[in-house]
């Protein structure tokens, strides 16, 4: 009998008879672990759970718990609703069904039929039905003439086209119950795992992304192994509408959008621009503690500048246009980066090795032409401030330099809330090289320096093949919020390839030119995206530092009007944000209206106040903290401000 040698990731290696499958190398592991099994990776492919494995190599096998095994969970839903929606739609076209982050959806040519929310329960219930019947997902492939037969005979060109642009040998087929999809796999064994099943919303969407094609439905949806975590995920969803940034930006006056200024292009109320400032005053506080020099650099940039950096290249496509000029054959191009500016201001003039490192730091707004139905709030828009830096170095800095970088880092989201998190590593896809530019030897140094940075500063990390930036490898710090959400936010990046695109240089101590390393950075990421997400996380309860009004003094009637302008007046001597609401309400209706607008500590003042030369502090969210003085209440807030905010 033939045997094969499975690794597996903890890098035991088991002997099984060649044929065996991923399912029986789970059951040899343990019974009850094979139940849990839903998804494997051969040698780093997708595979199904019934592929038979005929060679040595290594495995993994995914569960619910694994990112991979929801990813085919989902993948597989998606299968069940396209069944559904055909049984339910005859005549409908479908195109393509991915998982998502959370969830999937099916982009389907609906003719003349159209889906509403109304529809939702009835596409459930089919799909559900479909689900028990416990249909083995099954692989199977089928040559390039045979798959463009059954889609021309179906009158489906979405699907020919995606099989015009495969090679024949490589196309493949999931076939469960009688509905059969074009799919290249990673399904779970069988339908039956899926037990809840929730239609979320349905959108527009261009076929493969592009305006000028056919506008197709798209049918968003989740789905559990269990009915108790669909119902969990769906109160998870209620308190993150009450939190969503677009909602609470309105109701705090933090910002807007004009449709007459155009799409993705925020504009920040008074309140907003407060917070942005108090943001930025914080950085930049910490960053001259760092050694950072504060840069400014225009809006703009001719086209050559971003022709030189590689950004046309790789960006142009996301860019505005070309800015025409007067002048023949002169182009200029809305920046959508501030790193080729910097890379100029290093090149004013020359550099001797003990001047390094030099760092620039600046609050840069870049433009990047997002297609309008990708545009989201503050999260996605078109012109960004990004809290940008860059700092070149030699190459025995960039260590000491990367790990600076990571602590100021920390500093940011620690002292603004946010403690759950991962470090991810993003490397290139070895792959795919025309994604990227430099030389391999300059990605394996710049690679092994965050690694290598990373275990230094004893970072929970994980290693992402393919999600580096095109000119260099980076470190993302992958934040949990509130709700347990995970964003993006703050990035790290070593890069050897602009200062040879830049031809940037220093004089070393053997008197010749060396060319300096650059590390990109942004804790931030962008003031937009970080505010949206600061809010959402918050619920709009800002750190006591940030938030635009720390205090609202509510006098009981008119004749206390005096003597709460006495203490507003004092409050501002202590650094102490405070309003004074004098309209001519009840307190009660003042108090429900602060706590609406989300401020801290509510100071009424009448006339035992005043004859005591006190303040009534009330809490936000209810807590009543008694009459304290002036001076107890700064104290107060100090202590609280003090407890958030570390000195870096």
């Amino acid at each position: 009998m033939c045997t094969i040698k499975i690794t597996l990731p903890d890098g035991s290696i088991k002997e099984h008879k060649a044929g065996s499958t991923p399912m029986d190398i789970a059951k040899g592991i343990s019974e009850g672990f094979a139940r849990n099994v839903i998804s494997a990776k051969f040698n780093d492919t997708v595979v199904e759970t019934n592929t038979e494995i005929n060679e040595d190599g290594s495995l993994v096998l995914y569960t619910w718990s694994n990112d991979e095994g929801k990813k085919a969970f989902w993948h597989s839903t998606s299968h069940i609703v396209a069944q559904a929606l055909e049984e339910l739609y005859p005549g409908i076209k479908l195109t393509i069904g991915p998982a998502i982050e959370n969830g999937f959806y099916y982009d389907v040519d609906l003719g003349d039929k159209t889906i509403s929310e109304k529809d939702f329960p009835e596409i459930e219930k089919k799909a559900l039905e479909i689900a028990r019947g416990k249909h083995d997902f099954k692989m199977r492939s089928a040559s390039k003439q045979e798959a463009l037969s059954l889609y021309k005979n179906q009158g489906n060109q979405y699907k020919v086209e995606l099989i015009e642009d495969l090679e024949d040998g490589t196309i493949t087929f999931c076939d469960h119950d009688t509905f059969t999809d074009l799919c290249r796999g990673g399904h779970i064994p069988n339908t039956g795992i899926v037990k809840a099943i929730k239609i979320l919303s349905v959108a527009g969407a261009y076929w493969r992304g592009d305006e000028n094609n056919p506008q197709l439905t798209r049918i968003y949806g989740i789905s559990f192994p269990k009915q108790k975590e669909l119902t969990e995920y769906l109160e998870l969803l209620e308190e993150a509408k009450k939190r969503d940034h677009r909602k609470l930006g309105k109701e705090l006056e933090l910002f807007t959008f004009s449709q007459k200024v155009g799409q993705g292009l925020p504009l920040w109320l008074p309140k907003g621009a407060a917070l942005r400032e108090r943001l930025e005053q914080f950085l930049k506080k910490a960053q001259k503690k760092a050694g950072y020099e504060m840069v400014v650099t225009p809006h703009i940039g001719q086209k050559e500048l971003y022709v030189t950096s590689g950004h046309y290249e790789k960006y142009g496509a996301d860019s505005f246009q070309p800015i025409h000029t007067p002048k023949e054959d002169e182009e200029f191009l809305l920046k959508p980066m501030n790193c080729p500016h910097h890379c100029e201001i290093y090149n004013s003039r020359p550099f001797s090795y003990r001047e390094l490192p030099k760092r620039y730091a600046e609050f840069g707004t870049v433009y990047r032409y997002e297609q309008s139905g990708e545009l989201h709030g503050l999260t996605r828009v078109r012109g960004f401030t990004q809290d940008d830096a860059h700092i070149f170095c030699t190459p025995d800095q960039v260590d000491q330099e990367f790990m600076n970088v990571i602590d100021l880092s920390l500093y940011v989201l620690g002292s603004l809330g946010f403690e759950n998190f991962t470090a991810q590593v993003s490397v290139r896809d070895p792959k795919t090289p025309e994604k990227y530019i430099g030389t391999v030897e300059n990605w394996e140094k710049a690679e092994n320096a965050i690694i290598n940075a990373a275990k230094d500063k004893g970072l929970d990390f994980v290693i992402e093949e393919g999600e580096a930036a095109f000119y260099g490898p980076k470190l993302d710090f992958m934040v949990k919020d509130a709700l347990g959400r995970q964003w993006q936010l703050g990035t790290i990046q070593v890069d050897y390839t602009l200062p040879e695109r830049f031809d940037l240089t220093y004089k070393g101590s053997d008197n010749e030119l060396h060319r300096p390393i650059m590390i990109h950075r942004a804790p931030f990421g962008s003031m937009e995206r970080f505010v949206a997400l600061l809010l959402e996380h918050t619920g709009g309860n800002f750190p006591l530092w940030l938030i635009p009004d720390q205090a609202i003094l509510l006098p009981v009637s008119e004749k206390h009007e005096k003597y709460a302008e006495k203490v507003l007046n004092s409050l501002e001597n202590n650094e102490i944000r405070a309003l004074l609401d004098k309209r001519n309400e009840t307190v009660g209706k003042k108090i429900r209206e602060a706590e609406m607008n989300k401020i801290p500590f509510m100071l009424i003042v009448g006339e035992n106040e005043e004859k005591n030369e006190t303040i009534s502090i009330r809490k936000h969210g209810g807590e009543d903290l008694g009459a304290l003085t002036i001076e107890e209440f700064s104290g107060l807030v100090t202590k609280e401000i003090n407890s958030t905010l570390k000195s870096f």
